[in-house]
């Protein structure tokens, strides 16, 4: 409950207009001050990068909570192996409880252990996946199971993983928020930042006060959800069956009001429960007293597991891109990637 309140006072600071953030500003700078000093411990050569010895492609965000860089991964992944790759994925395991070291994540695995995020990724692609708080040594394992290309989910600010190609996602609807730094804004890094990276994806609508050349030349995607789900694996049904319903919505993810509009838009009416980015509702938060479905997001599925009645579904979602845009920009990665896999052997 408390975790809850202060996650909804922090949304408030960073993308309301509250008054708290003047006063959250000394640990602002004294949050940059430790970011820009181990920054520069690595320019200077006292903390050293490593490669692993095969192209890697980061994909992560500047600020805190989920963008949506997961579908992301999936979608690129799969781009990827079409034109002939050999995907592997790295993962940091956020919340599981063995990221201390590398093992590698199949459907199966616990989400508990390895966390949620990764065993999602392992349902929907069939390519390796490892975990681990230390990135080059995930990234090294999949390396020797004989992958050619890593692709992280997150890690943007894992300095010690050197890259070849940044993508930043951001959230189209929520931006950077105040664009000042934890815990005043939502910012790992500054704004700037933007102007370093490779390729600036947007979840949803490119906002129209693009302050950089990144961020004009951003391209945005939307993430289109067609069925619904039963965490049992007993039936799925098209979204359109749910319209006019009255629904629990359940969402444990960066920005939960983007997945109760998706709802609305399918025709649903929907009772909203909110949870910080990756906690597991318990049995007492999913016991509303009514016979309602209970509606939830792929990632709060992952957590839930299979033993539930059939009143429990998820929503399964695919990003979609304008070609237009995507087939010159994946054609531009590709050329990159084979380039750097060149050079590095």
């Amino acid at each position: 409950m408390i975790r809850k309140a202060l996650d909804r006072w922090l949304q408030n600071v960073w993308y309301g207009d509250s008054a708290a953030r003047w006063a959250l500003l000394p640990l602002s700078w004294l949050f940059g001050l430790v970011a820009w000093s181990r920054k520069a411990l690595y320019g200077a050569g006292v903390l050293t990068s490593e490669h692993p010895g095969v192209p890697v492609i980061v994909i992560g965000n500047i600020t805190a909570g989920g963008t949506g860089k997961t579908p992301v991964t999936v979608w690129l992944a799969e781009a990827l192996r079409e034109r002939g790759f050999r995907p592997g994925i790295v993962s940091r395991g956020y919340g599981g409880s063995k990221s201390g070291f590398p093992m590698r994540v199949d459907a199966a695995s616990d989400p508990a252990v390895v966390g949620d995020e990764p065993v999602l990724l392992a349902r929907r692609l069939d390519m390796p996946i490892a975990v681990d708080s230390d990135r080059v040594r995930a990234a090294r394992m999949l390396v020797e199971a004989g992958v050619d290309l890593i692709v992280t989910d997150d890690g943007l600010q894992h300095l010690k993983l050197e890259r070849d190609y940044e993508i930043c996602v951001i959230d189209g609807a929520r931006g950077l928020g105040n664009r000042r730094l934890l815990p005043a804004g939502p910012l790992r890094e500054p704004a700037t930042r933007l102007e370093t990276v490779d390729q600036i994806l947007v979840n949803g609508k490119c906002p129209d006060e693009a302050e950089t050349a990144n961020e004009q030349n951003a391209i945005g995607f939307d993430l289109r959800a067609t069925e619904l789900c039963r965490l049992n694996g007993s039936l799925s049904r098209p979204i359109e069956r749910f319209a006019n319903t009255t629904v629990h919505g359940i969402a444990a993810i960066g920005n939960p009001q983007r997945f109760f509009d998706m709802l609305r838009l399918a025709g649903m009416q929907v009772i909203e429960h909110a949870f910080p980015d990756h906690a597991k509702p318990s049995q007492s938060d999913l016991s509303f007293g009514d016979d309602f479905d209970i509606v939830m997001t792929e990632k709060d599925a992952v957590k839930l597991g299979t033993n539930l009645s059939d009143r429990f579904w998820y929503v399964p979602v695919d990003l979609e891109m304008d070609p237009v845009q995507a087939a010159p920009w994946l054609e531009q990665v590709v050329s990159r990637m084979k380039g750097e896999a060149g050079e590095s052997q």
